[in-house]
């Protein structure tokens, strides 16, 4: 059985991305793995003080004290991480999971999700994590490289949870956003769920043609379809329809178009992220 992969850090999003994963784990039957990354090595201390570190054996001694303090903060940070992931696996288990695996590694975050993302129905992360702050405003350039690098669908938690009741696609006929409609299809994860799908762009004979399929395809699973075409920027666009009809989640196709088309035109996948303040499922 597939399982669904919750990254959490201890961060303000921690609780959030427990909370979405819990909600698709009691949807589609799934166990759930949770997973605390550490990085590779620990930076020193930069409050340490290594003055005194003087002499001819100075180069060893120094080697030493940052050997030890090496030891001091790893152990200190897997002491955090193990508590970290008590406090998630607690809040699983009182949200209904019974079936919990937990993970710590330490490494590259990125390299070492896309590692255990084989197997998964569900990447469950949150939209900004520990530099919350820093990056308060925008995407972190972590969930973009996440986002770029994970095969499976990858759903972005919000900083809260709120119960799921409409969700929207935004479809535009490409690659990504048609996977993310047959992943729709497919799965039980938002069957029952009022579904909203639209088009963003010029009203015209293909884009009308191809929002009559993807209704047709959702229609046929056994949903009722609200759907439209809305004209204006993809961002703008999907965060008003998403306010106005009181959107719970929104599902999208994962940056179709590559990094340096990207750099030129800007991603509507990125744009989008930032406009909306509801959880994502992204597809590719």
């Amino acid at each position: 059985m597939k399982s669904v992969l919750a990254c959490i850090d201890g961060s303000i999003y921690s609780k959030s991305v427990c909370a979405h994963a819990a909600w698709v784990s009691l949807r589609i039957g799934s166990p759930v793995e949770l997973l605390h990354v550490l990085p590779e090595a620990p930076d020193v201390d930069p409050s340490a003080d290594l003055s005194g570190t003087i002499g001819l054996d100075a180069n060893s001694e120094l080697l030493g004290t940052l050997a030890g303090l090496d030891m001091v903060r790893g152990q200190k940070e897997l002491k955090e991480g193990r508590e970290k992931l008590k406090l998630s696996e607690e809040q699983l288990r009182k949200a209904g999971v019974k079936e919990i695996t937990v993970l710590k590694r330490r490494g590259e975050l990125v390299e070492t999700i896309c590692e255990f993302e084989t197997g998964k129905e569900i990447i469950v992360i949150g939209k900004r994590g520990a530099l919350a702050d820093e990056y308060a405003g925008h995407i972190s350039p972590n969930l973009e490289r996440i986002a770029r690098a994970v095969q499976k669908p990858l759903l972005v938690a919000p900083n809260e949870f709120r119960s799921i009741k409409k969700f929207l696609i935004a479809f535009d006929g490409g690659a990504s956003s048609t996977k993310a409609l047959e992943y729709i299809v497919r799965t039980p994860l938002l069957k029952g769920v009022e579904c909203h799908v639209v088009a963003v762009g010029k009203e015209s004979d293909t884009v009308r043609m191809s929002l009559d399929r993807a209704v047709a395809e959702l229609t046929e699973a056994g949903y009722s379809v609200h759907s439209g075409i809305k004209d204006g920027s993809p961002g703008d666009a999907i965060k008003a329809y998403v306010e106005a009809n009181g959107i719970d989640l929104l599902v999208i196709g994962a940056y179709g178009h590559s990094r340096l088309r990207s750099l030129i035109l800007g991603s509507t996948t990125t744009t989008v992220l930032m406009a909306c303040r509801i959880p994502l499922l992204l597809c590719r």
